[in-house]
């Protein structure tokens, strides 16, 4: 006969709440709320309105690529607490909330692999450093094209012509968007809730630093500020595109997913990443980033990965800021 399994307990729906918490977003804006299910043996995931970045992300597709990312370290702590996940994307609609359902009401059966990624959940960081001249193996590559695949997003790691065109394009970008009166006080309004980032006073970081982590100016040709480190990137980063067919918000949310499903194996094996944000936030460049020769597809995201220190952890937003109270 089968069981349902217990009800969530204070400590799982903290654990949970937490792990979730962790996951990547634009500016650090931590765009979620986490509510526990009326029969308790699930989480809902919201959107937080008051979290949103509507200059730099009006459509909203940042924000459910975040939330995508955190629904998959629910995920993993699921796996970690014992619990198959089922997971229902938009159950009420695209402009409803919940934005995803985790139900946890199955019993538990053999060991999941996801719940081998929890540790990565914790060391998971964006590094904007310099990383070593050294390439990634190719079965590793394998691997996370894998990861992405199985949330249904295509991971396309870069040739050079590629990874140039890309840098061409996020130059190309970021000169624009520093030009962007309202994106950059929008920017400005995140960043100032930090004090510092890695290490660099904010009243030191140039307005090129779209999300005041790395000097991307090391990638596009802009010399460095003159109040910032200076340091040397490698000559030309390993890029990944994640892309789908379609551009619908759960086209985003399953990106968001494979983001961090990648990120976290990838971090699992030792190897650092970020994500370039700028040419995905015109229009036009994230056009323009697909491949020509692949044929129609979505660009989601940009990723750099490499070899080289582990990055700053960034600030959390406390459990009891994300987790709702259970009814009743």
């Amino acid at each position: 006969m089968i069981t349902e399994a217990a009800a969530l307990t204070t400590a799982d729906l903290h654990l949970l709440a937490e792990a979730g918490g962790r996951a990547p977003s634009l500016h650090n804006s931590q765009p979620w709320r986490f509510r526990p299910t009326p029969d308790g043996r699930g989480l809902e995931v919201h959107a937080d309105p008051t979290r949103a970045v509507p200059a730099v992300d009006p459509d909203g597709r940042a924000l459910h690529v975040s939330i995508g990312a955190a629904l998959f370290n629910l995920r993993v702590a699921a796996a970690h607490l014992g619990r198959d996940a089922a997971v229902r994307l938009l159950p009420s609609g695209e402009d409803a909330q919940p934005r995803a359902v985790l139900d946890l009401s199955a019993p538990g059966g053999t060991k999941h692999p996801l719940g081998d990624l929890y540790p990565a959940i914790a060391a998971r960081h964006s590094s904007r450093q310099p990383f070593a001249n050294r390439d990634v193996p190719e079965a590793l590559v394998a691997e996370l094209i894998t990861a992405a695949l199985a949330e249904g997003v295509i991971l396309t790691v870069l040739e050079e012509h590629g990874v140039r065109r890309v840098l061409a394009l996020t130059s190309e970008a970021e000169d624009r968007i520093a030009a962007d009166a309202a994106r950059e006080a929008e920017t400005r309004s995140w960043l100032r809730l930090e004090p510092s980032v890695d290490g660099i006073p904010l009243t030191a970081l140039g307005s090129h630093d779209r999300d005041a982590r790395v000097p991307m100016r090391g990638f596009t040709g802009h010399p460095p500020h003159p109040a910032s480190p200076a340091e040397r990137f490698e000559a030309l980063p390993q890029l990944a595109t994640l892309s789908t067919h379609f551009d619908g918000r759960a086209d985003w949310l399953r990106s968001g997913q494979a983001l961090e499903r990648v990120w976290l194996l990838a971090t699992a094996h030792g190897l650092r990443a970020s994500v370039l944000h700028q040419a995905v936030e015109l229009p036009d460049t994230r056009w323009r980033l697909r491949d020509p020769v692949e044929g129609p597809g979505h660009v989601q995201l940009v990723l750099r990965v490499g070899y080289g220190p582990p990055g700053a952890a960034t600030p959390r937003r406390p459990v009891e800021d994300v987790l709702d109270p259970p009814e009743g």
